[in-house]
């Protein structure tokens, strides 16, 4: 069952885990998709291929992921959230490629697949909720299940990038750098740029990696407003819980219609990182 919705973006999954909520991923996919799906076409997925969503949360990828593959070739997807597997399998039930969809519930700490199982593994926005040792734990699945010479492509957030105007320009970085004072969510936001040297240690090789910056200037567009306003509405409620509402109290109210998302300056970026090693 999910908690209840205490708040604007008060959301959890089943599985306890903060910001994986449809109701939150679902936004902010459609506000970045852009930049998302040219992630993804990067990686070099061949038609024919078996490709696993790993971490798929409500199956946002999976239509363009079934049209790289094409009509010969197939695509599974997991999720740790069984409501999440379900809500992507409902969102393929109607798709033309259906019958060379799959989607299950699982842990990408023991990935319910055969050795070598897949041509290709996608992996977006996920790493960031794992801790050190889970994320060494889950590359070593990825690889696993990846044929030799397959890529592994892991897609995730670089928080160091983030910003907002007009406000101080070091105010989410201090939001960040405040909550990374000891282990967790926080510190696992700043960890992007290292995938490329994580997935090394998986014993990936040929690792690349690329920096992408997404930008959205004002005036928003409806997608952005609403995940970036209750993104940072988010933020303004959890600093002003531990005592440090600074420079967030503009932003507690994502509606307010003077509010800095909403001015004509307003801007907010957000940085990813996509790492691609050969299984």
């Amino acid at each position: 069952m999910l908690t209840s919705r205490q708040d604007a973006w008060g959301f959890e999954t089943s599985t306890g885990l903060a910001f994986t909520h449809e109701d939150i991923v679902d936004p902010h996919f459609q506000a970045c998709a852009a930049y998302y799906l040219d992630a993804l076409d990067s990686v070099g997925i061949r038609p024919g291929w078996h490709v696993l969503d790993a971490g798929c949360g409500s199956g946002a990828f999976l239509p363009r992921l079934a049209e790289l593959v094409g009509p010969g070739g197939r695509v599974s997807a997991v999720d740790l959230a069984e409501e999440n597997a379900e809500r992507a399998a409902e969102r393929i039930r109607d798709h033309p490629a259906r019958a060379r969809l799959a989607v299950r519930q699982g842990s990408l700490l023991e990935l319910p697949y055969a050795d070598g199982t897949f041509d290709a593994v996608w992996c977006a926005n996920t790493t960031q909720y794992l801790d050190d040792a889970e994320l060494a734990r889950a590359l070593a699945e990825l690889r696993r299940v990846t044929r030799p010479g397959g890529p592994v492509a892991v897609k995730d957030v670089d928080g160091t990038l983030s910003t907002v105007r007009p406000a101080d320009p070091f105010l989410i970085t201090d939001f960040f750098r405040k909550g990374a004072e000891s282990p967790g969510y926080a510190r696992q936001l700043l960890r992007g740029r290292d995938l490329y040297r994580r997935l090394r240690a998986a014993g990936l090789t040929s690792v690349r990696q690329r920096t992408i910056l997404m930008e959205f200037h004002a005036p928003l567009s409806p997608d952005a407003l609403r995940f970036y306003g209750n993104a940072c509405a988010r933020f303004a409620r959890q600093a002003a819980g531990a005592g440090s509402a600074g420079g967030w109290a503009p932003f507690l109210d994502p509606d307010d219609p003077a509010g800095p998302l909403r001015d004509p300056n307003g801007y907010i970026s957000e940085g990813n990182v996509l790492a691609i090693g050969t299984a």
